[in-house]
Order: structure tokens, then sequence, then C-alpha cells
């Protein structure tokens, strides 16, 4: 993780292209939507990019990163679900998963370390899922007016299958991603 390195100019460069990218990652995942009938919240890969961040960048960085693609939303991006931006996604019903991501990937990232292993990053991106789902949730329910089991058949029991998954996959991903980060951070001669 880069949270490790000292950082160099270059490696400043390299910092805030990954907080940039990832933030970007985060705006291409939740293009690959998939509506259900019955509930606002669509299927995204958008918990993957936030589980990735989490796992590939430092905290302080996953946060950034993740609150870097909350303002690029809130300023208009076409980045959330849908292809649309603009501010009064903050105030829909999906609005608490939004605002979970900085908190979500940044908790990863501190549960996972710097040389997490495969079954520790797992679980770290495991973790990270209820911080999603309490906000997510939440905020739900308080906007549709709903009680906490209608909540949570709309916006968490169909999409926790799911999202065991994508954090499996980040997981698996991840050893690559990590490598690739040392690559790109190793000093050039």
């Amino acid at each position: 993780m880069l949270h490790s390195l000292k950082l160099s100019p270059s490696r400043s460069l390299l910092q805030t292209g990954l907080i940039v990218g990832f933030a970007l990652f985060t705006g291409l995942a939740a293009q690959i939507r998939l509506p259900l009938a019955f509930t606002p919240v669509p299927v995204t890969l958008q918990v993957l990019a936030v589980i990735l961040t989490g796992l590939l960048l430092s905290p302080k960085d996953s946060f950034l990163s993740q609150l870097s693609y909350l303002a690029l939303v809130a300023g208009g991006a076409p980045l959330a679900a849908g292809g649309v931006g603009g501010p009064a996604l903050f105030i829909g019903p999906t609005a608490g998963y939004l605002l979970s991501f900085p908190l979500a990937a940044a908790f990863i990232a501190l549960l996972a370390g710097a040389d997490a292993r495969p079954l520790r990053r797992f679980f770290a991106g495991v973790a990270g899922i209820p911080i999603i789902y309490l906000a997510g949730i939440g905020w739900l329910a308080l906007s549709l007016h709903l009680d906490a089991t209608q909540a949570w058949r709309l916006g968490g029991a169909p999409f926790l299958v799911v999202d065991l998954v994508k954090a499996l996959l980040a997981a698996t991903v991840a050893e690559s991603g990590r490598r690739l980060l040392r690559m790109w951070s190793a000093p050039s001669l």
C-alpha cells in the first residue's frame, strides 16, 4: 500500500493519480447497473469499487478517493448509477449508500493493513459492507417512510450474496493490484 511509502514528488503525483483514478473507477462501476423492479436500489459494481479502493489504498487515500467521487457526482458529473449526477442525488432514496462510501473504504483499508493476506483482505471487504448497508438502508427507510423490515427487504436482502461475492472478487484481484502498485512506486534508476 502506498501509505507505507515515503512520498517523493513523483510518488505524490502517483498518489493523487490513484485517488482520482479510484474515484473515476467507482463512477465507471456505477454504470454497470441492473435495476430491480421492486426496489429503487439498483445492483451496481460500486460496492466492488469501494472494497477495491480500501484494499489497495491507504485509509486516508481511500477516504479521499471516495470523497472525490461524491464531489464529482455532486458537481454534476454523470458518474452515479444510470449516468446521472447532481446534488439532488444526495436527498434521493439511495443517498445513504453513496454517503457511506468514504467511511467504508477507509475502514476496509484500516482493517486490511499494508500486507494483508487474501483471507484478511476478504474479511476486511466483508466488514465494510455493514457500513454501506447501515447508512444506505437507514436513509432508504427514512426517505421512503419504511420500517426496518421493509427497508431491509428493499435495500439489503436482495444484495447481500452479490456483495459477498464482490468482496471475494476484490480480495482476489487485490493481490495483482498490489503488485502493480509496488511496480509503479518502485524508484526509477
